[in-house]
Formats: C-alpha cells, sequence, structure tokens
C-alpha cells in the first residue's frame, strides 16, 4: 500500500492538529524534531506534551526520518517554529518531491532577513516563492483539534495553488477561503503575536474591556500601517488572518502569546520564561523584526516598541503600558490621506 501523500514537519501544537485535521480523511506523515518524541506518539496515540488529552487517528504516521517526506508527493505542510524553519527546510530539501504543493503554517518575521516564512521555505528548500503557500487565522490548536468550528485563509500568489491547498484541508468544521495576497495574510499572521502579548500584560494589570479594546484597535491600525508600507491590502487585515486572528490570539487563555504577556505583567523576565513556556510564543521571536521592518519603511508602531522594550530592555509592562497611555492624543484618521495614497499609487 502506498505511503501517506500529505506530510506535517513539525510535531507542535499545531503541526499536530494538522495531521490530526488532515487523518480524518486520509493517511498523513508527522515528522518529529527527535526519535523520542516519535516513539511517545506512536506509542501512547497521543502528543501529551504538545496536545495534552487528544487521541490521535492511527492513520497519523509519526516518524523522526526525513526520509519519509519522499512519499509526501501532493503536499508537505511546514509546522516548524519560526526561529528553526530555515534549518528544517534545508535539511529537508533533498527530499521534498517535486511535484508536491508546500504550505507554511508558521507565524512569524525572520531576525535577521525580515523574510516572511514562506520565503524562509522557498530559498532554503531551493523552490520558487510561487511554490509556498501560507494557512492563517483564528486558530487556537486545542479547539480545531476537538473538532470545533474554525475558519482560515489560504493564501498564494497563484490562486490555484491556494485553492489546491484549500480543497484539500477544508473540512465542514473547518472552513477555509483563500486570498491571492500572501504578503499581507503573513505579516498579519506575524504581527498579530505581538500585539497579544501587550494584550495579555493589559489583561493581567486588570486594564479592563475598555482599555483592552482600544489597545487591540490601535494594535490593528499599526499593524495595517506596516502591511500597507510594504505592499500588501489593506482589506487583508480586516480578514481572517488579521482581525479574525488577533481578536482569538489576543483574547483567549489557550493563546501563548496572550499568556506570555500575562506573566510579564507579574515581573518575571522573558529569560526566565522561555524555558518554561510551553510551546512557542511566536510574538516575541517576531517582534524585532517588525520594528526593523517598520523603521526601514518609516511606519510607527509604539505598541510593538513597548513589547519589545518589556521583552528584552527591562521595562516594566507596568511602566509600558502607563507611557502607551500618555502618548500624545492625535486624530485617529490624520494620517489616512498618505496611507490611501500609498495604495493608490501601487
Amino acid at each position: 500500500m502506498a505511503g501517506p501523500r500529505v506530510a506535517v514537519v513539525g510535531s507542535g501544537a499545531w503541526g499536530t492538529t494538522l495531521a490530526v485535521l488532515v487523518a480524518r480523511v486520509e493517511p498523513v506523515t508527522l515528522l518529529c524534531h527527535s526519535a523520542e518524541s516519535a516513539a511517545r506518539i506512536v506509542e501512547t496515540g497521543r502528543n501529551e506534551a504538545r496536545l495534552p488529552g487528544v487521541d490521535l487517528p492511527k492513520a497519523v504516521v509519526a516518524t523522526a526520518d526525513p526520509e519519509a517526506i519522499h512519499g509526501a508527493t501532493d503536499l508537505v505542510i511546514f509546522a516548524a517554529p519560526s526561529a528553526h524553519l530555515r534549518e528544517t527546510a534545508d535539511g529537508l530539501a533533498s527530499r521534498i518531491s517535486p511535484g508536491a504543493d508546500l504550505l507554511s503554517v508558521v507565524k512569524g518575521l525572520e531576525r535577521d532577513t525580515l523574510r516572511r516564512m514562506s520565503q524562509v521555505i522557498a530559498e532554503a528548500a531551493g523552490v520558487p516563492v510561487a511554490r509556498v503557500a501560507a494557512l492563517s487565522g483564528p486558530n487556537l490548536a486545542a479547539e480545531v483539534a476537538r473538532n470545533l468550528p474554525a475558519s482560515a485563509v489560504v493564501a498564494a500568489a497563484d490562486l490555484s495553488l491556494a485553492e489546491r491547498v484549500a480543497a484539500r484541508l477544508s473540512r465542514r468544521r473547518f472552513r477555509l477561503y483563500v486570498n491571492e495576497d500572501i504578503l499581507g495574510v503573513e505579516l498579519c499572521g506575524a504581527l498579530k503575536n505581538v500585539v497579544a502579548i501587550a494584550a495579555g500584560a493589559a489583561d493581567a494589570l486588570g486594564f479592563g474591556d475598555n482599555g483592552k479594546a482600544g489597545l487591540l484597535t490601535r494594535g490593528l491600525a499599526e499593524m495595517t500601517r506596516l502591511g500597507i508600507a510594504a505592499g500588501a491590502n489593506p482589506l487583508t487585515f480586516a480578514g481572517l488572518a488579521g482581525m479574525g486572528d488577533l481578536i482569538a490570539t489576543a483574547g483567549s487563555p489557550l493563546s501563548r502569546n496572550h499568556r506570555l504577556g500575562e506573566e510579564l505583567a507579574k515581573g518575571r523576565s522573558w529569560a526566565e520564561l522561555e524555558a518554561d513556556l510551553p510551546g512557542t510564543a511566536e510574538g516575541a521571536y517576531t517582534v524585532q523584526a517588525a520594528l526593523a521592518m517598520a523603521d526601514r519603511l518609516g511606519v510607527e508602531m509604539p505598541i510593538a516598541r513597548e513589547v519589545s522594550r518589556a521583552l528584552f530592555e527591562g521595562k516594566s509592562v507596568q511602566r509600558c503600558l502607563v507611557d502607551l497611555l500618555a502618548r500624545e492624543s492625535k486624530d485617529e484618521l490624520a494620517d489616512y490621506t498618505s496611507w490611501m495614497a500609498r495604495v493608490g499609487s501601487r
């Protein structure tokens, strides 16, 4: 019997969840980082370390052998942490089937190069960037794994690629849309994690719903400004990858980025938290790249800058939020004309 034609690279919470999603319809290879992780999954039928309480379908074939990727002739899904994605894709480059579609579900920006995750995969794997799609949206892994209703968007410059991936992964309770604006979709997925850290801190400090609503609205505004400056469609930021994912990530106790903000507000440092948090809080690995991109494009991102100061400069979260509140008030739409001019000039 032929092996799985779909593979998921990375057995974190989201990678394991997507393997579960695929396995409800067809066999899937789940490529784990270590032989120990793969052996535990095979032995117990669960990935208790990353997705506790979820039984994995028998159609999930867990392995640490990269040669297993050879058989994934239809679709390879990359779900490794952003900090390790280039190394992971590089190690698999010679094993990826030449006819397979590639999909990034990683949300972040590479710190040194400012590359988006689809670009990192393409460069490291030695494939055209047009061959890589991206999936993003309000997708808390534990809820999707429990088959609760969710939606996401698959983006690719080649809309037929996005449509193929969406058709392969869409389920009755996992509704997928498509979008040609892969730039905007990936920026949304990266930037909302930064705002979610600030939201977690605001919740821990008892800022209330009004204060949090203001923070999220202004966070979405700075996300959108950076997107427009980079060449993205501003409407993408009002969609599932932008507003939708921000609502879920900034408001749920299941969100690792939200939890990071809560813990920072308790006075704990990022150096202490990095090893303690279950899973990866991608916002901490993205914020400096986001600010470097903003500086390059001449975009103001005050919330992201305060998050960076809290993480890497030892500034207290309380002081960060107080300083945000102390910023000079201005016309909410003062820059509307100039930003729309950027859009109209394309």
